[in-house]
């Protein structure tokens, strides 16, 4: 073996030792439980938590949504399976909407993954096209956006599939949009913000997260609600200033009276 060709082996084993030890870094700040506030219109309405667990196979995630207004009261609990690069390998959901009970199971069988939905006394079995980076998507769940946001960190925001749970199920495909950092404080400390706008079939989600790719915010602006992690505020922009003032015109002269032309 040339040593050129050895020296790149040991560069490429450095490399991926390195993206390994920065994942699990990055993973590390995500573990502790985090709780957030929802609200519509900026009136609260509800609140969420979210749990992750390192597990010998990759990551346990759970989370709880609750919401009580007017013509919604939503209590939802998901429990996920992942395996070390955020894959599915299984998804539980059980609650109420509107007083409606639902379970939904999902599971990758082979090519496909099979939604399982519960409700109204009647049960669904959907089988849906599986795609390598699909997340289990139900509505105000912290737990897949922080999916979703570890998914795209770690695969250039591209290719990612939402797993929706709703009537019979179905699949959409995400498009993420960069945008520019923000600033924020988290517990009363400076801290830089990534900004995400997250475009499904009929959704569009403003994400907010820190260095560590853990959510912060999450805003629904076409229903007007937002999920704010406690202890984060978001530091507004700053408002564009008041236009210079016009240049001042030069007082007009008086005109003077013209002689008159000799005859």
């Amino acid at each position: 073996m040339c040593v050129d060709t050895k020296r790149n082996q040991i560069g490429r084993v450095l490399w991926m030792l390195s993206a390994g030890l920065m994942a699990a870094g990055l993973l590390a700040a995500q573990l502790q439980a985090q709780d957030f506030i929802l609200s519509q219109n900026g009136k609260s309405v509800g609140k969420a938590n979210l749990s992750l667990k390192q597990t010998s196979g990759g990551l346990e995630e759970k989370s709880e949504t609750k919401i009580d207004m007017p013509g919604l009261k939503y209590d939802i609990s998901e429990h996920q399976m992942l395996n070390s690069r955020f894959h599915l390998a299984q998804a539980d959901l059980k609650g109420s909407v509107n007083g409606t009970s639902a379970t939904v199971n999902a599971l990758p069988q082979g090519q496909q993954i099979v939604m399982k939905i519960g409700a109204n006394g009647n049960v669904t079995n959907t089988p849906l096209e599986s795609h390598p980076l699909s997340v289990f998507f139900p509505d105000f769940d912290p737990g897949a956006l922080q999916i979703v946001l570890n998914l795209g960190a770690a695969n250039n925001n591209a290719g990612i599939w939402a797993m929706i749970p709703k009537q019979s199920g179905s699949v959409a495909a995400l498009r993420i949009a960069t945008n520019a950092d923000m600033n924020g404080t988290l517990d009363g400390r400076p801290v830089t913000v990534h900004h995400l706008t997250v475009t499904g079939t009929n959704s569009k989600t403003e994400l907010f997260s820190g260095p560590s790719n853990e959510l912060l915010q999450a805003e629904w602006t076409d229903e007007g609600f937002a999920m704010v992690r406690n202890g984060f505020k978001l530091t507004p922009p700053a408002k564009p200033g008041a236009p210079p003032p016009a240049p001042a015109q030069p007082a007009a002269q008086p005109s003077q009276p013209q002689a008159p032309k000799p005859q």
